[in-house]
């Protein structure tokens, strides 16, 4: 029964019953509330998506063939890796788990699941790996086969396939055996398909991302209320992880930022372990993930629940600024580089206010490139199943005049920057995540025409505020965005901090 009609069961029951008919009034009003456990209810969509990749492809036969995330031991050990499923793998079926391969029959429409042949010795010492019952339970798959039928069935499609049929394949060395006679094997279509696709989120995508939010949001508030109480970076970040655990997110989205006073002008700190004593401000970077899918939160806050100098206020605020302009202006059909040069124009004025930069206009010290030594990255990236989400495009694209270089994008970064500039499209979910640091490092390898743009003198006042970065996962509409993120910033952050460890507010 769906759940739809398991819940008009419910209420006729109820409307019938002797209990409605002689206790309920007629303005009387009650709530149903359905509780199914049903695994096969709300399943991944994983044959939407596989119908939506064969419609990218524009082919109407061929055989797609994803391999997952295998077990493997560390090197030199006996120990297994950390199990990490294949993202682009996990996007055709929701199977998080290792071992396991997948076939999808564009001409057919029959997406098959293989799990792994049994192995008595493993289910002694690990547990039974996943079973085809429970596989075609818990997952929109149309079957499930042991791996031991893989390479048969491969062979026994493509010799009714037809001479030239295609097998897709993400990367060549994922091929499902060395060698399938009559057919062209394509490591090229797949991936600029599923990139296009994954690019924008459904409903359940939406979902799943949410609520990584809500864990990573409960777990920046415990930070918050126990911050004045830490005196070392581990602290932070084992807070964090103990909340986002507790509520059964077991992993992160990316390796979490506890980054302290100067540590927080490295954009991508992670040894988390110097004491927060004499420390302005903490940077903390940490999303966790849910379902593989990620969330992306930054929050700047001070160690005590007042603002820790002037300087820091006003970077902060300008921070602030700066984030809040950029989302205003998200919507289907702008281009993100338009936001991430008006972030740079919102730095600019700010720091020329405050006296950081001089002697210049806001446009000529937008072309001198300066601003990029204290916002050195781009506003943002896709997110989805990976934190830097793939695209078929750059989101943040940029032309090789516009003022500023490639040190903008990691070269780690899925979405890299290219020529191009496209617009924002309806189901992105994209992070903006301006940022203001003060780094020793980039400040010495200025170039002599930025350099007469900066008031050193000032800029030294502002050196043990370290850096600010504000970071939110906006959801893009047709007519404007929807912030996926619920973690306090602001005032409300400084409320959660003076609150403390008060039980009652626990």
């Amino acid at each position: 029964m769906n759940p739809f009609a398991a819940a008009n069961a419910v209420y006729n029951t109820l409307n019938n019953s002797s209990y409605a008919t002689s206790n309920l009034q007629p303005d009387d009003a009650y709530r149903i509330q359905l509780k199914i456990e049903d695994p096969s209810v709300d399943k991944y969509p994983a044959k939407q998506h596989a119908q939506r990749v064969a419609r990218q492809i524009r082919k109407d036969k061929g055989l797609v063939y994803l391999a997952g995330q295998k077990s493997t031991l560390y090197e030199d050990s006996d120990q297994e890796r950390t199990f990490r499923q294949r993202r682009y793998f996990y996007y055709l079926c929701g199977v998080d788990e290792p071992d396991c391969d997948l076939t999808y029959d564009i001409q057919s429409d029959k997406l098959v699941l293989y799990v792994p042949d049994f192995d008595l010795k493993r289910a002694i010492w690990m547990g039974p790996t996943l079973g085809r019952q429970d596989a075609l339970v818990r997952f929109d798959v149309d079957e499930v086969k042991y791996h031991s039928s893989l390479e048969g069935d491969v062979k026994h499609w493509a010799s009714g396939a037809g001479r030239g049929s295609t097998l897709y394949v993400l990367h060549d060395t994922q091929k499902p055996l060395e060698k399938v006679s009559n057919v062209i094997v394509d490591c090229k279509a797949l991936k600029t398909a599923m990139d296009a696709c994954r690019a924008i989120k459904d409903e359940h995508e939406i979902n799943l991302i949410k609520r990584a939010n809500e864990v990573s949001a409960a777990a920046h508030i415990a930070v918050l209320k126990r911050i004045r109480k830490m005196t070392n970076e581990s602290q932070i970040e084992g807070a964090f992880l103990n909340t986002c655990v507790s509520k059964g997110a077991h992993n992160q989205a990316y390796h979490i930022i506890a980054a302290s006073g100067r540590n927080a002008a490295t954009l991508h700190y992670s040894k988390n372990n110097e004491p927060l004593k004499g420390r302005q401000f903490v940077c903390l970077d940490a999303g966790a993930e849910w379902n593989c899918y990620a969330s992306d939160v930054t929050r700047t806050f001070p160690i005590s629940s007042q603002w820790p100098s002037t300087e820091a206020k006003h970077i902060y605020n300008l921070v602030s600024n700066m984030q809040e302009k950029c989302v205003a202006g998200v919507k289907e059909g702008v281009r993100y580089l338009d936001l991430h040069n008006l972030a740079h124009t919102i730095a600019i004025e700010g720091l020329l206010a405050i006296g950081i930069f001089k002697n210049g206009t806001v446009e000529e010290i937008r072309k001198s490139g300066v601003s990029t030594l204290f916002f050195p990255h781009g506003l943002g990236h896709h997110m989805g199943l990976e934190v830097h989400d793939v695209s078929p495009e750059s989101i943040f694209a940029m032309s090789n005049n516009c003022g500023y270089d490639s040190c903008l994008i990691s070269p780690m970064n899925l979405s890299p920057c290219t020529t191009s500039a496209p617009v924002l499209k309806s189901g992105m979910v994209i992070t903006v995540e301006p940022g203001i640091y003060f780094s020793q490092i980039a400040l010495d390898n200025a170039k002599p025409e930025q350099t007469k743009y900066i008031d050193m003198d000032v800029v030294k006042k502002y050196m043990p505020v370290g850096g600010v970065r504000i970071e939110d996962d906006i959801l893009v509409t047709k007519t404007g965005y929807e912030n996926l993120t619920t973690a306090p910033k602001g005032e409300a952050m400084l409320e959660l901090i003076r609150q403390g460890d008060n039980p009652c507010d626990k």
